[in-house]
């Protein structure tokens, strides 16, 4: 195709105005005209070399305490998190619920969670990608209240923080995710609770990280097992603080009434999303080879279902 400079303006002008843009771009992206589609953006890893292999649980009905005495069994928060860091915290504050009916992590064990980083010198801030409103969950669920007082600052998602990133490569490739947050992190602290689901039996620690997605992902739930395993591909966290301070048994992943919940009093500390996972889905009642996902992540060698085989594992009685 010979034309001139003008011949030429002409052609993209009559083909832009008769919708021709798919056409222009196969026609002139090899001479750069057309931007070609952005790569989707990964996600690095945040685990600490040397710590991918540990869990403690503590027991004890001051939850702060506990979480403080799972920590200590790992050798510290500063074990994991040096003055001068970004922290990322994503508790599970998906549903504008208040604390009482289990559907979002508890003030306290999340507040926990930010002071000891704070104390060790990091910046902290927290974030989810609520159901309801961001704001009003954050507020309702007294999560605002926990991370404000602990030093720590609630980061309420807005599209500019969202991309998309690779996430795994089972369901979705690619998704849209909060990245900015993520690449602002250097280190990224899991706190989920624990909850029933009606798609998938139990809601813990790689279903938590569903919170950090965007776009329509309420179509992921036709596969949601997959899904999980896709986001245990996408997230590999510094440490996940599992709250089972109360459970939340039945009718989850929302709750709804105080019948569904019963204590657990319960805090699990670790970095192997499978480990921790079984752990809880144990204490939900549920074995964990019948959670199918927990079955998919192990072969993909993401993790081990029996904490025994763990290079540390560490129960304690958290005194109160």
């Amino acid at each position: 195709m010979n034309l001139s400079e003008s011949s030429r303006r002409k052609f993209i002008q009559r083909l832009s105005a008769a919708g021709g843009t798919a056409l222009l771009a196969g026609l002139f992206h090899n001479r750069n005209l057309v931007p070609a589609p952005e790569a989707a953006k990964e996600i690095p890893s945040f685990a600490v070399p040397g710590t991918e292999s540990m869990m403690a649980v503590a027991e004890g009905t001051d939850h702060a305490l506990a979480v403080r005495a799972a920590l200590q069994e790992l050798g510290g928060i500063g074990r994991f998190v040096k003055a001068g860091e970004r922290v990322l915290v994503k508790p599970n504050c998906a549903f504008d619920r208040p604390e009482h009916l289990g559907a979002t992590t508890s003030p306290a064990v999340t507040g926990e969670v930010v002071r000891q980083c704070i104390a060790a010198g990091a910046e902290v801030r927290v974030i989810d990608n609520p159901i309801n409103n961001p704001e009003g969950c954050f507020v309702k669920s007294g999560l605002m209240d926990a991370v404000q007082s602990a030093g720590g600052e609630v980061w309420l998602p807005s599209s500019s923080l969202f991309d998309n990133v690779h996430v795994g490569n089972l369901r979705i490739p690619e998704w849209e995710a909060l990245y900015r947050p993520l690449a602002w992190a250097d280190k990224l602290i899991g706190v989920p609770t624990v909850k029933s689901h009606n798609l998938c039996d139990v809601s813990l620690t790689m279903k938590n990280w569903y919170g950090l997605l965007g776009g329509a992902r309420n179509r992921l739930h036709q596969a949601i097992d997959d899904v999980i395993a896709d986001l245990a591909q996408f997230i590999t966290p510094t440490l996940v603080v599992l709250d089972g301070s109360r459970l939340l048994v039945t009718n989850g992943p929302t709750g709804g009434s105080p019948a569904d919940v019963r204590p657990g009093h319960v805090v699990a500390v670790g970095t192997d999303q499978v480990a921790l996972d079984s752990f809880g889905a144990r204490l939900l009642g549920h074995e964990p080879q019948a959670i199918e996902y927990l079955g998919i992540t192990q072969k993909l060698g993401l993790g081990v279902m029996d904490p025994q085989q763990l290079q540390l594992y560490k129960k304690v009685r958290a005194a109160s």
